[in-house]
């Protein structure tokens, strides 16, 4: 279950944010959790779920291939990602987010991945 990739905290901040976009706000918040593959290099830093199915989420996605990128991704589907080592996607449990979405998109371009 997709739960397991989200607290229930950070589900309600991400739908908060999530509701925010859908009403057409201008924001630019700081990503609620840091989801990654402990057997290969991919990682999502996720800002909001879409309250309309409270299952796509928004944020910045970096697949390990050097292409950092902000988009859309299903926590469905997340859930059902094993890596090489037949390892799930992981939520990092310590990760506090020190800048905003739009920070870590920019440095992550520059960098060709997302730095922490």
């Amino acid at each position: 279950m997709t739960l397991s990739l989200i607290s229930e905290v950070e589900r309600e901040q991400l739908l908060a944010n999530g509701r925010s976009r859908a009403a057409g706000q201008v924001v630019d918040p700081l990503p609620v959790v840091r989801l990654f593959t402990p057997d290969a290099h991919a990682t999502w830093l996720l800002a909001d779920l879409d309250p309309s199915d409270e299952d796509t989420a928004y944020g910045l996605c970096d697949l390990g291939i050097g292409m950092p990128a902000l988009g859309t991704v299903k926590l469905s589907e997340l859930a059902s990602i094993v890596g090489p080592l037949g390892r799930p996607v992981m939520r990092d449990l310590y990760f506090r987010a020190t800048r905003t979405l739009s920070e870590y998109t920019r440095l992550a371009r520059i960098n060709g991945s997302i730095l922490d």
